[in-house]
């Protein structure tokens, strides 16, 4: 047991310092992460598309000094306590060392490489799942009041983290009554700790009422642009592609919850992952919002394949599985994160044909040389940079009437981020959390237009200003915004600026609304 949970505390760190040797340095913050590190700048009970957890660690980034570093240690950092987390599951069960090396290399070689190395909400809400779970499974354990409280936080900081925790607390309650765990129901002490629970995402929920619940805005947004291009097939065989190295593992997982009766107690978080699936399935949800299920099926399959093998004397199975994980996980590693400049690593998809295993598909439905994940990372200081030229070939009198505009928050996060490296005022747009940071009045004469829409200059609202040129635009092959414009307006007429404002004020109501 002492040498399984050193093997855990080791791999654990070798989890956490890993990924910052494999991504390459040419890559920037993902646009979601600049979205996120925004936030940090605008600390509030809530946003838009996101509850408020990850905006604190988006201000103690901001405190540190914005590196890359402090971006990733997060996510890494969370990663590996989830490991820890999961190690610590197994070892309750009786696992050993090969259990223990077993899950590193399920979490290593799978979609946690990725989510683990992003500034995104998944993080934090992969390891409260995960600390739900551990309440649940040591109390029926222990039969300790204290471990329903820690599931009482820890649901509630989840809530705080992403809302698709609800899921999952909704799941648990089907899945312990529809077994024998039911008469937790008949102790207090659970009530006192959904208290908590409530206690803890009460600011969040009284945020989202006196703002009209934008929540329901963002998701039907987000139904409409992306949710209603998954496939339940596709999302089913994403289950398994996004461990494929290990995916026996959580496969064993769960049919060990299922079927072995020395596990019965814990029989619940079976019923709880399949009733996850099926509301994911029903709401046509992505692949990875499933992910937070994972680490206790990997947990429980971990110690199941050591313990089977070890049982039937079956011990040259853990070489076979091993091989199988490190044959098909360094390929897997490649698209995890990208480990070589956007030329070298799109040289190597092509003669692996990566573009075969859907790894390359971007939400348009087509292939492109990086996965849109890598795509996303790559740009945007050039943008920020011709964006400040552009701001500073300006005369000083007509900087003081310039407003800083960007098509999406990504842009926006972006060009802010860089802002004081390129002699950039704020700033704004009106997509995202950054409609609630823009102000209802300007005072501006002119524009400078960061956009997307390469037919900008077409539109009929150039014709409201003295003049208008494209100063420049994203020249990087690799990157998602690859042709996006910089356009210099001057001399905007009254038309303009009231029918800015108006826009400005209607698309505020609809978020009220």
């Amino acid at each position: 047991m002492q040498k399984a949970n050193r093997l855990l505390y080791l791999l654990a760190l070798v989890k956490l310092i890993l990924p910052f040797f494999l991504q390459h340095p040419i890559y920037e913050p993902h646009r979601d992460e600049f979205l996120y590190l925004a936030e940090g700048n605008h600390l509030a009970f809530g946003y838009m598309e996101a509850p408020p957890l990850l905006s604190i660690f988006a201000w103690l980034t901001h405190l540190f000094g914005d590196g890359m570093f402090w971006i990733k240690i997060w996510p890494s950092l969370f990663g590996a306590l989830n490991f820890i987390l999961s190690g610590k599951i197994a070892l309750s069960l009786g696992g050993k060392t090969f259990s223990v090396f077993l899950l590193f290399l399920s979490f290593f070689f799978s979609a946690f490489l990725r989510v683990h190395f992003l500034f995104q909400p998944n993080f934090l809400e992969i390891f409260f799942y995960t600390m739900i779970a551990i309440g649940l499974i040591r109390y029926m354990q222990t039969s300790k009041n204290k471990w329903l409280y820690l599931t009482g936080m820890s649901a509630g900081l989840g809530l705080l983290s992403k809302y698709s925790v609800a899921f999952y607390i909704i799941a648990l309650a089907i899945g312990l009554l529809l077994t024998p765990q039911r008469k937790i129901f008949l102790n207090k002490h659970l009530y006192a700790a959904l208290g908590i629970t409530a206690l803890l995402f009460l600011p969040n929920f009284v945020w989202q009422y006196t703002h009209h619940f934008p929540v329901i805005f963002h998701m039907n947004e987000l139904r409409e642009r992306q949710l209603q291009y998954v496939p339940p097939a596709s999302f089913l065989k994403d289950q398994v592609l996004m461990f494929f190295p290990c995916c026996m593992v959580w496969i064993a997982g769960l049919i060990f919850l299922l079927t072995n009766r020395t596990v019965r107690p814990f029989l619940f978080l079976a019923w709880a992952y399949l009733a996850v699936i099926g509301m994911l399935l029903w709401f046509q949800g992505k692949n990875y919002y499933a992910l937070g299920l994972y680490p206790v099926l990997l947990a429980f399959g971990s110690y199941a394949l050591e313990n089977w093998t070890s049982r039937r004397r079956l011990y040259f199975l853990r070489y076979v599985i091993t091989l199988w994980a490190f044959a098909f996980g360094l390929y897997f590693v490649s698209i995890g994160l990208p480990l070589l400049k956007p030329t070298g690593l799109a040289s190597f998809y092509r003669k692996m044909n990566t573009a075969g295993t859907g790894a390359l598909r971007w939400e348009d439905h087509r292939n492109h040389p990086l996965p849109q994940d890598f795509a996303d990372m790559l740009g945007w200081e050039e943008m920020a940079g011709k964006t400040g030229e552009a701001y500073n070939s300006l005369s000083e009198a007509e900087k003081k009437q310039t407003l800083v505009f960007c098509d999406n928050y990504g842009m926006a996060g972006a060009v802010n981020f860089y802002r004081c490296k390129y002699q950039l005022p704020e700033a704004y747009s009106d997509n995202a959390s950054f409609l609630y940071w823009l102000p209802d009045h300007f005072t501006m004469q002119n524009l400078l237009l960061v956009t997307d829409d390469t037919a900008e200059m077409h539109h009929a609202f150039i014709k409201d200003f003295a003049s208008a040129r494209v100063y420049d635009s994203i020249s990087n092959p690799y990157a998602r915004e690859k042709g996006d414009l910089i356009i210099i307006l001057k001399g905007a007429n009254e038309q303009f600026r009231k029918m800015f404002e108006e826009k400005i004020l209607t698309d505020k109501s609809k978020i009220d609304n």
